[in-house]
Parts: structure tokens; C-alpha cells; sequence
């Protein structure tokens, strides 16, 4: 019995979609984005861009933008002030699995979350958040500093 030839490694996880890429370099490179959240399409079985924020929006707009009850992928471009007075800006990777959440969508989410965050060069910090606790916004300033 071979196991080469059609259908997917279970193991690979999900295909990226190009304008994940394209659109977390807009946010890192040019600023375009504050965030975007990013979500599997298991018809297409990749990871496809579902939304971005504009640079205008703050952590709450980007909170608000993630579903209470299903699993997501996000990078935020977090800008702060240190404490030597120089601005700064790091890039979170989040992964927000609440625990309200489908234990297939969980699985989906987990199994798929270091091929996707591979694509995403230059992550400063990694958020693995199952309540909104886990990643408010105090936690974020503690991270970057």
C-alpha cells in the first residue's frame, strides 16, 4: 500500500493563501494595517485574509473584529513609547482559540498554526489566547517592553 500521489498530509496543516502574505507585508513594511485577522477556509482549504484594520484603529477595534466563539489567526503592529522615550512598534501573532469554540475548529487551528506563522517573517511575539484576558491589552504592553 503506497501513501504517495493526491490528497493532503494531515501533519502540513492548511495551504496559505497569497494575500496573507501580501497583506501582512502591507503591515509590516508599509504601515497600511494595524492588524489583520486571518481565518481557515476549509473549502479551500487554506488560510485566507478575513479582515484588516486600518492604521486609525486601536487594540479595542482589533479585539472587537475577533469572533467570540470561533477560532482565528491575527498579527496586531502594536506602536508604544519606551522608556527611553523613542517610539516603538512590535508585531503580535495571535492565536485566539476561545474555548466557547467547535473542538474541530480547535484542532484545525492547532494543527495548521506553525506552517502559517512560518509565512509570516518578522513576528516580534507569539499570543496563544482562549479568553479575551489572555491578550488585553495589558498583557500586550508587558510583552513589548
Amino acid at each position: 500500500m503506497s501513501f504517495r500521489g493526491g490528497g493532503t498530509n494531515a501533519s502540513s496543516g492548511m495551504g496559505v493563501a497569497d494575500q496573507c502574505k501580501i497583506t501582512y507585508l502591507e503591515l509590516q513594511r508599509k504601515k497600511l494595517h494595524r492588524y489583520v485577522v486571518f481565518k481557515i477556509d476549509e473549502k479551500k482549504k487554506e488560510v485566507v485574509v478575513e479582515k484588516t484594520g486600518s492604521p486609525s484603529e486601536n487594540y479595542e477595534d482589533f479585539t472587537a473584529s475577533l469572533p467570540e466563539s470561533d477560532c482565528r489567526y491575527a498579527v496586531y503592529d502594536f506602536d508604544y513609547v519606551n522608556l527611553e522615550n523613542c517610539q516603538k512598534s512590535k508585531i503580535f501573532f495571535i492565536a485566539w482559540s476561545p474555548s466557547v469554540s467547535r473542538i474541530r475548529a480547535k484542532m484545525l487551528y492547532a494543527t495548521s498554526k506553525e506552517r502559517f506563522r512560518r509565512e509570516l517573517q518578522g513576528i516580534h511575539y507569539e499570543i496563544q489566547a482562549t479568553d479575551p484576558t489572555e491578550m488585553d491589552l495589558d498583557v500586550i504592553k508587558e510583552r513589548a517592553n
